[in-house]
C-alpha cells in the first residue's frame, strides 16, 4: 500500500473484521480509492462474522388523536455471525465497525413472480412486437424464438439476478418453461445461473407449462421436471388453452400430490371460466389438505371482475382453503381487490413477472415499486397504512406490527435484509427510496 503505515494484508484483515468510519453502501469506499485497487475496496463479497454500527431501526409508532403520525427509530450495533444476527445491541459510533451511516435496515425483498429464464436482458434491447391471434398467437411467437433464447439464457438469467438484488431483492420464485419447445433445457439453463449466484440469491422454481398442459403435448416433460429440483407445478388458463378445466386442473393437482409439489397457476381468464377455475382448484385444495398453505394462484384476472359481495366471498373460501394470490400491480384498466383479500387474511404477494421479453419490457426489478403502485392504487397514504404495503415488497415481514410492537429484526434471524436511503418504511414505500445495501445469508452481495 501507498502512503500507509499497515501492510495491504493488515488492512484486509482489519477491514473485514471491522472498518471503522467506513460507509456500508453499494459503490467503492472513497476513503479507500488511493489506497486499494476497486476490486479490493468493494465491502461486496464480506461474510462470516461482522459488526454493523449506526443502523437505524424501527422502534414504534407516535400517536396524536389515536393516529399513527410518525414511526420512531432508533440507531443500533447489529453483529452478524453465521449467516444470522448474532445480537442487536445499543449504538456505540466510535466503536470500530462497519458504519451504515444512518441508513434504514429493512427485511431483504421477495419476487414472488417473475420469469427468470426467457428473458431479452443482458442482450440487445427488443420491444414488444404487435400481438395477434390472443394467447395462442403468443405461444406460436415463443415456439419460434425460444431456441435463440435459450443460447445465452444462462447469463442473461445471471443479469437479471444482479438486477434484482441491485433493487434489494434477494429470493425469487420463478416460472421456468416446460413445454416441447423448451424440453428441460430452460429448467437446466436456469439452474446454472442459480447455482453460480447461491451465495447472494435463492429461488423457488415453478414447472410451467407456457404452452398449454395438453395444447401442446407437455405432460412427459412435467412429469419428468416434477422429479428434478422444482418447487411448485405450474399452469396456465386451463379452459382458454387446453379447453377443459377439469381434465387439466386433475392432472396439475395430481403431479403436486405424487411429488409432494406445491402449485402455482397462471391464471388471466376473467370470465365464467376464471371463476369456475378458481373455484374448482379451492374444492381440490379442500379435499387435498397436504396442499394447504401451498398453492397460489397468479394474476388471477377474475377477482377484479367480480362484484364486491362476490369478491368477499372468493376471498373468504381463499382464506379458508389457505390459497394465495401472487397479484400484479397495476394491469391496465383492471383494479385488484387486494384490500379485500388482505381484510380476509388471504396471503397477497407480488412480483416482477416480466423485466424485459416478448410479454413486457416496463419490469424495473423493483418489488418496492410494486408496493409504492399499491398505495397509490387504494389510497394507502397515512403513516400507518404505507408501512403496511411493505408486506408486498418483503412477502410478509415488516419491522413494527399493527400495534406499533417491534416484531423484526429479531436475533436469530437469518441476516438477510437492505439498508435502504430512508426514514422508515412508510418513506421508503411512498418515496420508493433508493437500496444502498443488500445482505443475503450474513453475505454482503450489493
Amino acid at each position: 500500500m501507498k502512503n500507509s503505515g499497515i501492510s495491504r494484508k493488515d488492512f484486509l484483515r482489519n477491514s473485514v473484521l471491522g472498518v471503522a468510519g467506513l460507509t456500508f453502501g453499494s459503490g467503492i469506499l472513497n476513503s479507500l480509492n488511493a489506497a486499494l485497487p476497486e476490486a479490493e475496496t468493494d465491502l461486496k463479497g464480506i461474510s462470516g462474522n461482522f459488526t454493523l454500527k449506526n443502523v437505524r431501526l424501527e422502534t414504534g409508532f407516535e400517536y396524536k388523536d389515536g393516529e399513527v403520525v410518525r414511526t420512531n427509530t432508533e440507531l443500533f450495533m447489529v453483529q452478524i455471525s453465521d449467516g444470522k444476527i448474532k445480537s442487536i445491541s445499543a449504538n456505540k459510533p466510535n466503536e470500530k465497525a462497519i458504519d451504515a451511516k444512518g441508513l434504514l435496515m429493512l427485511p431483504a425483498f421477495k419476487d414472488m413472480h417473475i420469469h427468470l429464464d426467457k428473458t431479452y436482458y443482458g442482450d440487445r434491447w427488443q420491444a414488444v412486437k404487435k400481438r395477434t391471434g390472443g394467447i395462442k398467437g403468443m405461444i406460436a411467437l415463443e415456439q419460434e424464438i425460444i431456441p435463440e433464447l435459450l443460447k445465452n439464457s444462462t447469463y442473461k438469467a445471471e443479469r437479471m439476478i444482479e438486477l434484482l438484488q441491485s433493487k434489494g431483492t434477494s429470493f425469487a420464485r420463478s416460472h421456468v418453461n416446460i413445454e416441447p419447445t423448451s424440453k428441460l433445457q430452460s429448467l437446466k439453463n436456469l439452474q446454472i445461473a442459480l447455482e453460480n449466484k447461491k451465495t447472494g440469491f435463492d429461488a423457488e422454481l415453478v414447472a410451467f407449462p407456457q404452452h398449454g398442459v395438453f395444447y401442446t403435448d407437455s405432460v412427459p416433460y412435467l412429469k419428468e421436471a416434477a422429479q428434478m429440483d422444482i418447487d411448485f407445478i405450474g399452469g396456465v388458463d386451463p379452459f382458454s388453452i387446453d379447453g377443459a378445466i377439469e381434465k387439466t386442473m386433475d392432472f396439475t393437482v395430481q403431479l403436486a400430490l405424487d411429488h409432494k409439489k406445491g402449485i402455482d397457476i397462471h391464471l388471466h381468464e376473467t370470465g365464467e371460466s376464471g371463476l369456475k377455475t378458481v373455484e374448482y382448484l379451492i374444492d381440490k385444495v379442500n379435499e387435498n389438505k397436504s396442499l394447504k398453505g401451498k398453492t397460489f394462484l397468479s394474476h388471477c384476472f377474475i377477482l377484479g371482475k367480480l362484484e364486491k359481495s362476490k369478491q368477499e366471498e372468493i376471498a373468504e373460501k381463499l382464506a379458508e382453503a389457505q390459497i394465495g394470490i401472487v397479484s400484479t400491480i397495476p394491469f391496465g384498466g383492471l383494479i385488484m381487490p387486494i384490500p379485500t383479500l388482505l381484510k380476509y387474511g388471504v396471503n397477497v404477494t407480488t412480483g416482477n413477472d416480466s423485466i424485459v421479453d416478448q410479454w413486457n419490457t416496463f419490469g424495473t426489478g423493483s418489488v418496492l415499486e410494486k408496493a409504492n403502485l399499491a398505495a397509490q392504487l387504494y389510497r394507502k397514504s397515512t403513516e400507518y397504512d404505507l408501512s403496511r404495503m411493505l408486506k408486498l415488497a418483503t412477502a410478509g415481514p415488516i419491522p413494527l406490527d399493527d400495534k406499533g410492537i417491534q416484531q423484526w429484526p429479531k436475533t436469530g434471524d437469518k441476516a438477510n435484509f437492505v439498508l435502504i436511503d430512508a426514514s422508515c418504511s412508510a418513506e421508503a414505500v411512498s418515496r420508493i427510496s433508493p437500496v444502498k445495501s443488500l445482505v443475503h445469508n450474513g453475505t454482503i452481495v450489493y
